[in-house]
């Protein structure tokens, strides 16, 4: 399925138009979706309509209509065909499972009275019709079974690179509201493609629960982790050090540079802290830890808490230089999980209070699931040959 590339300037001024003129989106979105129709038939056909080339494999039939419903409501799409049936899409059921897990969380939350006026007219809009319990029911039926699939399926290759992250959503639990932690982990496999291994909810992060969850992956099959990325979370670093101890563990710098703020006085001189950003930036461990001398000797006598502080802990964020250089800038932090945190986090603040935590965990685990199978149609993230051939240097030095 060809990909809809969200960093272009007219995906932007789209998705910038969603609070201007809902009528005005809703047709810009629907002309979006059906550019990516025609650009499938395309490509599955081999030329543009009309086109004459001796790449053609087939030819157009007409189309037919199907609905799609959104956030902005129903639209109406003409779905191309070709003389032998070939043309298939899936541009349907990926965008619709989000959706379908978005107005389910916000009907639940209308059927169970602790919604508002805006909440029922949304998921109206939405869907055309009051909703009802055995409504909500049908919907997740056929959802949940998708997702668990997704959520279970098992892990038959090794995955060298392991990042873990957590992520807090506000449920109602027992009448009462609660911080529920989602517990993620995004793994690389030796193609150097990005894939989502796991979603899971938490009580909270803590030894127990970090532990539960990476043995889960591993009864599911996770093999091969040669490196970890993670922040500081004490239950998290035991439970790789416990289950994963073959694998190098890194403690993602920006959180690092975060907690180095609680070392200095409201009024620091900002220079300390941009000159200890740069030592991440080095090509090696070599130049690193001559940066970090250098800083430490020019900051001491000013800030001595932060430097105790950085000398004592700061070995364990430089750990990203024992991968090839290339790899520095995407294993020496979580970012890559949290960008994924923060699409999370726009669409389930539109609910703010989830009903149930199987209400949060069903969307959190749609949104993945699409981030996942568009980032197996990605090109390969990192060139992992780069790691193999770093591995044999570094056998053949020890040798």
């Amino acid at each position: 399925m060809a990909a809809i590339d969200k960093g272009k300037p007219s995906v932007v001024a789209i998705e910038a138009l969603l609070g201007q003129d809902r009528d005005v989106f809703k047709q810009l979105l629907r002309e979006s979706l059906q550019e990516v129709l025609e650009a499938e038939m395309t490509e599955l056909l081999g030329a543009e309509p009309g086109q004459r080339t001796e790449a053609r494999s087939g030819y157009r039939a007409g189309y037919y209509s199907r609905s799609l419903v959104t956030r902005i409501g129903k639209l109406e799409l003409r779905v191309p065909r070709d003389r032998e049936g070939r043309f298939s899409t899936e541009l349907f059921e990926r965008y619709q499972r989000s959706e379908k897990a978005l107005v389910s969380a916000l009907a639940e939350m209308y059927v169970q009275g602790v919604s508002t006026r805006k909440v029922k007219a949304v998921t109206e809009e939405l869907c055309g019709h009051a909703f009802s319990a055995s409504t909500i029911s049908q919907i997740n039926k056929g959802l949940d079974a998708a997702l668990a699939r997704f959520a279970n399926r098992p892990l038959e290759e090794a995955y060298p690179y392991l990042i873990l992250d957590a992520r807090y959503e506000k449920v109602r639990i027992d009448g009462v509201i609660r911080s529920q932690a989602v517990l993620i982990a995004i793994g690389i496999n030796w193609e150097g493609r990005r894939q989502v291994l796991a979603v899971e909810l938490a009580n909270r992060e803590s030894a127990t629960s970090w532990k539960e969850f990476v043995r889960r992956l591993k009864e599911r099959g996770l093999a091969g982790v040669e490196f970890v990325v993670s922040d500081d979370h004490e239950g998290l670093k035991k439970a790789v050090s416990e289950l994963l101890p073959q694998a190098a563990w890194q403690r993602c710098y920006v959180h690092f540079l975060r907690n180095a703020l609680d070392y200095l006085p409201r009024r620091a001189d900002d220079d300390c802290l941009q000159e200890l950003r740069w030592i991440y930036d080095r090509r090696n461990l070599k130049e690193a830890q001559a940066d970090l001398a250098a800083w430490l000797q020019r900051w001491q006598a000013r800030y001595p808490r932060l430097t105790d502080w950085v000398e004592q802990a700061i070995g364990e964020t430089l750990t990203f230089y024992m991968l090839p250089r290339q790899h520095h800038k995407h294993l020496k932090s979580t970012n890559l999980l949290e960008r994924l945190n923060e699409e999370i986090k726009r669409r389930t603040r539109v609910v703010r209070i989830f009903p149930n935590p199987a209400s949060c965990l069903r969307l959190v685990r749609a949104l993945c699931a699409e981030t996942h199978e568009a980032w197996l149609e990605d090109n390969r993230h990192l060139n992992m040959d780069l790691l193999k051939e770093h591995k044999k240097a570094a056998m053949k030095l020890a040798a």
